[in-house]
Order: C-alpha cells, then sequence, then structure tokens
C-alpha cells in the first residue's frame, strides 16, 4: 500500500497518490497531470478512480485531463451536477482500489457536494480520512463559498457543517489520520495549521471548531464571524471545475511562447492585455516595463493573481526569470488563468538592451528607515486586517493589499509615502499597482514588519500625518 501527500505550498493545497495492487486513485489532484502519470509508471499501476471532495474554488483540478489521459473514472459525492461524465457517489458507497476499501461520507456544510473519503484496509479497519474543505488541521471549511439557492445562507450551511462533523467525522476512530485539501496560507478557511496531517483524537483536543461542549449555535456563530469577502477567482475556478476547461498541453505550449521585443512592444500597447512581471522582488524594483504589475514567483503566487488580475479572460504576456517560463504558465492555469499569451523572449535584459525606456521606485533598508522623521512620513501597512490588529507599528495606516484597488483613492498622490508588509513580498506588488495607475511617491520597505526589530521604538505613539 502507498499513500503520498503531493503537498503544493504557494496553494496550501494536498493532493493525494494511493495505489495497492496494481490499482490507484487521485483525490483532488492539481491541474498538471504528470506527477500522477510518472507516479503511476512507477508503480506500474493503473489509475481507477479520480475522487473529487467538492467543486474546489481556489484551484482549477486536474480531473478532466487525468481522465482523458489515463480513462479513470471522476468520482464525485451527492448533489454535483458536473457538464462532464462522472460517477455520482452516494453516501456509505464503497469502492474497492486492490486491497483497500474507500467508503463516501457525504458531509455538506462547505459546499452541499463536500464529501470526505475513508480509507480502510482489507480487514476493514479505519486508517485515514481524506476531508477536502470538510475538515482542516486546525480549522473547518469556510461556509460562504458554494453556489446555493437564494434561500439558503452561510448560516444554514455552517449549521449543516456542525452535523456534518459531529456524525460522519468526530464519531471516526482517534488514531484515523486526517488528510485535509488544504493547510496554512489558504483562504478556504481562517485558523489553519501549518500541518498537513493529523489524527481525528489529536482535532478533537485542540480544534476550536471541535469542542465537545459546542452547541450548534456557537459553531455558527464562530464559523462565521470574521470572514473576510472571498477572493475574486474563485467563481471563475468553481466554474472551470465544474464545467471543464482548455487541456492543459495548450495552455502550456500557447503561454511559453517567445514573443519578440517588437511583437511583446505590440501587445502591450493593447487595452486587453497586461503586462505580468514574475521576477524576485529586489530586481523588479531596480527597473521594470513601465505599466507592468509585479507578482513575484517566490511568495504566494498564484493566490496573489487570482485575487488582483482580473478573471473574465484576462489577457497576459509575462517577464520571467531566465528558465521560469514553464513554471509561471502552469502555475497560472492552476488558478484558471489560460490566456497567456507568451513571454518576452530574453526577458527584461533584452528590454534594457533596445533602450527602452524603464521605471523603478526607491526601497529603504531597516537602517535608513529607522532614521527617518516618522511626524514627517507617512507609512502604510498593506497586511491583511488581522495581522495588523495582532501587531502594527503604530504609526501606520491599515491599506491591505487584498483591496487595493477599492482604496486606491486613499492614497497620498501628491507627497511620498512608504509602504511595508511582514516580508516585503505584499509591498512590492501594491508598489507596482500604484505606479501603474500614476501613483509614483512610492517607496517601500525591504524585508518589512518582520524585519524590524520586536522592541523597536518605531511601536511608541506616533499618528500617521493625514493623507489629505
Amino acid at each position: 500500500m502507498n499513500v503520498e501527500q503531493i503537498y503544493t505550498k504557494c496553494l496550501a493545497q494536498g493532493a493525494y497518490y494511493i495505489e495497492s495492487k496494481g490499482e490507484a486513485v487521485v483525490i483532488d489532484p492539481l491541474r498538471e497531470t504528470t506527477p500522477y502519470l510518472e507516479r503511476l509508471q512507477e508503480d506500474g499501476a493503473q489509475i481507477k478512480y479520480i475522487f473529487e471532495t467538492h467543486f474546489h474554488a481556489d484551484f482549477v483540478s486536474g480531473h478532466v485531463d487525468l481522465a482523458k489521459r489515463t480513462g479513470a473514472t471522476i468520482v464525485f459525492g451527492p448533489q454535483a451536477n458536473p457538464s462532464f461524465t462522472f460517477h455520482s457517489a452516494k453516501d456509505q458507497e464503497v469502492f474497492k482500489v486492490g486491497d483497500l476499501i474507500i467508503k463516501v461520507l457525504h458531509t455538506p456544510g462547505h459546499t452541499m457536494e463536500s464529501t470526505c473519503y475513508l480509507l480502510s484496509d482489507k480487514s476493514g479497519k479505519d486508517l485515514a480520512v481524506f476531508t477536502g474543505d470538510t475538515l482542516f488541521i486546525g480549522d473547518v471549511g469556510r461556509p460562504d463559498l458554494a453556489q446555493k439557492a437564494a434561500s439558503m445562507t452561510q448560516e444554514d450551511l455552517a449549521g449543516m457543517l456542525y452535523d456534518s462533523l459531529r456524525n460522519k467525522v468526530m464519531t471516526l476512530g482517534d488514531d484515523v489520520v486526517v488528510y485535509p485539501a488544504h493547510g496554512a496560507g489558504s483562504a478556504c478557511g481562517k485558523n489553519m495549521s501549518s500541518e498537513t496531517s493529523c489524527t481525528i483524537g489529536k482535532q478533537k483536543r485542540t480544534n476550536y471548531a471541535l469542542r465537545a461542549d459546542m452547541t450548534k449555535a456557537e459553531f455558527v456563530k464562530e464559523l462565521t464571524d470574521g470572514l473576510m469577502p472571498p477572493p475574486q477567482y474563485f467563481g471563475m475556478n468553481v466554474s472551470m471545475n465544474k464545467t471543464g476547461y482548455t487541456p492543459i498541453d495548450e495552455v502550456m505550449v500557447r503561454g511559453t511562447k517567445a514573443l519578440s521585443l517588437e511583437v511583446f512592444s505590440d501587445l502591450m500597447n493593447q487595452e486587453e492585455v497586461l503586462v505580468l512581471d514574475t521576477r524576485n522582488a529586489s530586481l523588479f524594483s531596480e527597473g521594470f516595463v513601465p505599466g507592468s504589475i509585479f507578482i513575484g514567483l517566490e511568495g504566494q503566487f498564484a493566490p496573489w493573481v487570482g485575487a488582483l488580475i482580473p478573471t473574465d479572460n484576462q489577457k497576459l504576456i509575462l517577464i520571467t526569470e531566465p528558465g521560469k517560463e514553464e513554471e509561471t504558465v502552469q502555475r497560472l492555469a492552476r488558478v484558471g488563468y489560460d490566456q497567456v499569451l507568451g513571454c518576452l523572449k530574453g526577458g527584461f535584459p533584452s528590454w534594457l538592451a533596445a533602450d527602452k525606456g524603464y521605471e523603478t521606485f526607491e526601497r529603504l533598508s531597516v537602517s535608513e528607515f529607522t532614521q527617518l522623521d516618522f511626524e514627517k512620513e507617512c507609512i502604510i501597512d498593506v497586511r491583511r486586517p488581522g495581522e495588523y490588529e495582532a501587531s502594527h507599528l503604530t504609526m501606520s495606516q491599515s491599506l491591505p493589499l487584498d483591496y487595493i484597488k477599492k482604496n486606491s483613492a486613499l492614497y497620498p498622490s501628491e507627497k511620498p509615502f512608504i509602504l511595508h508588509c511582514a516580508g516585503g513580498y505584499r509591498s512590492v506588488i501594491a508598489a507596482s499597482i500604484l505606479k501603474k495607475n500614476g501613483i509614483h511617491n512610492v517607496r517601500d520597505l525591504i524585508g518589512g514588519y518582520n524585519a524590524l526589530p520586536e522592541n523597536s521604538s518605531l511601536k511608541s505613539d506616533f499618528i500617521c500625518p493625514s493623507n489629505s
């Protein structure tokens, strides 16, 4: 028996490959099929089923392409109704894979079709449960992402999730291993652990949502309190996972096409085309194509693309570091951004060599930052509200990157200001967006809030000057 978690850190997503006696299944696969095909070849195995825990919102699953490549059956739990051929599993239905048994546990609440899959050995001993977004390590799935009837509220779904957890999941043995679809960093929950697996017993002791004395009313209130709006791309991904999508091979061929400087320049002058620069933050700040947006591969690339770049078939052309073209296009495709028209041949150095105009912005070291006169400076913190509330520079103003389009008028337009985040990644994204929109008086703190000493005097009671 082989049970493998394939964890993709930038998406905080766990897919699963299970093999027994030459038969295999994959649970919640990523869009690219190669990792699974390679494992099948190594094991000399045939994939039998592709199990989906629900219609994912935060990534495009590989179920459609993988089924076409292998002939495997796509399985969803009750109440799913995708546009492609699939098997609609009933609650408690059993599937055999080699010497293993997989039982369907319909657990509505995160979404109506949400389903967990219970893995047992041939003797019937329960080994593990693959919980999708029903149960995370330290948290449970948020109840506001489902495509639901107008008469059903997030409170209704939260109540259903309470029942699903207590009637289907918490009744499992304490030694059963929990394998969720996501870990810390995913927007599908709000309090996820950095651990990527655990046991039912430990979760019953440590997960706030599984407290034995918790009433349904308390659960619903706690689960729905403080939910941030879901990222804009979630609806697009649900639709693609439900109706199908362009084969990944076609997306890769088109997106990795090398564009000459002339073709690239012509495309960037078209209103419907956006230039996306995925180099690291320091390289970008030293010089970039005017009007380009920075979202670097070294951070949580795909989620920030999905949160900030329009989802209506936005056409993209890319500037990457050498050799990163294929990785960039693949990671964009994971969250449904299929309209990449190609990459600048030779990258940014070719732009410089052609003596094209470029832009920069200033980045301050911690030493330079601490020597400023903060009674005259405006400091803007682009971290999320919860981060700001937990700890922040008292002279700073909170304008989260998540809402930069909505809050664009709140940034100073005539005087300089300084951006910071936790580590220096999100603030550079913000700087690029602001400069694209004509706000150029921006500086950035290298290393962000985490680079400042905990006992820094900057945490005294300064007040950020007015934007007026």
